[in-house]
């Protein structure tokens, strides 16, 4: 038997949209982040546009599970329940070939630091840059830093997405034991 409350941060329902307006949210960020000032950072032309949009993507499915939440809607949890772990394993193969080839790149980034953040010559020559310019953030604390930050950043996505699908599961079970409650609990929300 299943303890309704076990492993839970906050109150399933609420605690869910709570956690998935985060992952949203740094999704979002991230995503456009990539998008936007990837070519700095990743020097084979479509890597940083498949990882911005993977981190879109993820921001996607977290809104499409807050609606689910705040509607109680039982078809679209088990259809959130099915894509999460596709979505944790193409972040997980993401952020490794992320890691790996930052820490490929780690050369040029440097040049590009040193040199007043003017975009690696070959990527300049195939077209890469785009009107953004270099952030100033990435050269200050060192190397070392932002790749650490970057490891543990990804680590952290990692995990938050595994519990969105452990809250969405918890959310599911729920819905599934309390179908036939009709008393005044929760204002008969259970009866799905």
């Amino acid at each position: 038997m299943w303890c309704d409350n076990c492993l839970l941060v906050l109150p399933l329902r609420a605690g869910a949209i709570a956690w998935n307006v985060v992952i949203a949210a740094y999704s979002l960020g991230g995503g456009l982040f990539l998008l936007r000032v990837g070519q700095y950072l990743y020097f084979v032309y479509p890597e940083w546009f498949i990882y911005g949009g993977i981190g879109m993507g993820v921001c996607a499915l977290a809104c499409i599970e807050m609606i689910t939440l705040s509607n109680r809607s039982y078809t679209w949890a088990r259809a959130c329940h099915f894509l999460w772990p596709f979505v944790i394993i193409i972040s997980g193969v993401r952020a490794v070939f992320m890691i790996w080839e930052l820490h490929r790149g780690k050369d040029k980034i440097i040049w590009e630091c040193e040199n007043g953040g003017q975009p690696w010559p070959a990527s300049e020559e195939a077209g890469y840059t785009n009107s953004a310019s270099f952030p100033n953030g990435i050269c200050g604390p060192g190397w070392q830093s932002l790749f650490t930050a970057f490891i543990v950043s990804l680590l952290v996505d990692l995990l938050f997405q595994m519990y969105a699908f452990f809250l969405n599961w918890r959310f599911m079970k729920r819905l599934e034991r309390y179908t036939s409650m009709k008393g005044p609990y929760a204002g008969n929300y259970y009866h799905a």
